[in-house]
């Protein structure tokens, strides 16, 4: 298929494009365009005008700034995926971003992108809740902070106004007490997740402390399992296992209970991964 007519414009700064997403109700960003481009092709997205924001410099940086790493909405995945920055002080990310699609994919896919667009079986929105990390969104009123808990809203739904752009991620930076865990389960490497589980904790040396158990493709949005974390933290898998608080839904994939079954495998993975880290 081919996608429906559009106009297209190359915004040079955050101002006009925040001024093109007021003059086009229904206009698309285009960074990445890895969902956008099959969307469009499939005429589920036919939107009266793409708004090219790969024009816009300053947004396309990793650096560390107050005890946090700030990452730039068009930061590529591959970017990310070799940046010794994100090893040493967002590990988390590092384990997931060659599970993220494909080489391709990864060569032209930013990570703003992939938080915007909010997919529930996608890696980067569950890395960012387990990290507890937070979204700079731009705006007609200017710049402002969405923690990722109040970030997304529902399927393929945030928090962004109409006329805001994602500009930027911020993540505190691991310590040497951080522990993180990751682990999916798919039909094939570089499908969407069946089930998929992001991890962080503190450790101090002997116990788990402030643990955040972040699963994706079992819910509209990520899902915390808060009971399971309290559950973990006190040293106890198989009582985690039990305590897992998700209710996931019937897809094409799999069945609810088969994806209950997983999100428990892959705790007992992921665990393994933070306790082996602690000794």
């Amino acid at each position: 298929m081919k996608p429906a007519p559009f106009a297209y414009k190359k915004a040079c700064s955050l101002d006009e494009a925040v001024a093109l997403l007021g003059e086009h109700k229904d206009a698309r960003l285009l960074a990445g365009g890895q969902s956008l481009i099959a969307t469009l092709n499939m005429r589920l997205s036919a939107p009266s005008m793409l708004i090219d924001i790969n024009g816009i410099g300053g947004l396309d940086t990793i650096v560390e700034k107050n005890s946090a790493i700030e990452i730039g909405a068009l930061v590529r995945h591959v970017q990310a995926e070799r940046s010794d920055v994100i090893a040493k002080f967002v590990p988390l990310i590092a384990r997931a971003m060659p599970y993220i699609g494909h080489a391709a994919i990864r060569n032209r896919g930013t990570l703003g992108g992939s938080i915007a667009f909010a997919d529930p079986a996608a890696e980067l929105p569950a890395c960012l809740m387990a990290l507890d990390g937070e979204i700079e969104a731009t705006g007609p009123k200017g710049k402002r902070t969405i923690k990722a808990q109040d970030f997304f809203k529902g399927l393929f739904e945030t928090a962004l106004g109409p006329q805001e752009l994602l500009t930027a991620i911020r993540i505190p930076a691991a310590t040497k007490d951080t522990r993180v865990g990751f682990a999916e389960l798919a039909r094939r490497h570089g499908d969407y997740a069946i089930v998929g589980l992001a991890a962080a904790a503190r450790s101090d040396g002997k116990n788990l402390k402030d643990v955040r158990l972040s699963f994706f493709g079992v819910g509209d949005t990520p899902s915390r399992a808060r009971k399971a974390e309290d559950a973990l933290a006190s040293g106890d898998v198989e009582a985690a296992v039990a305590a897992l608080d998700l209710e996931p839904h019937d897809d094409v994939i799999a069945t609810a209970a088969t994806k209950k079954h997983l999100a428990g495998v892959l705790l007992r993975r992921v665990a393994a991964q933070l306790m082996e880290a602690r000794s």
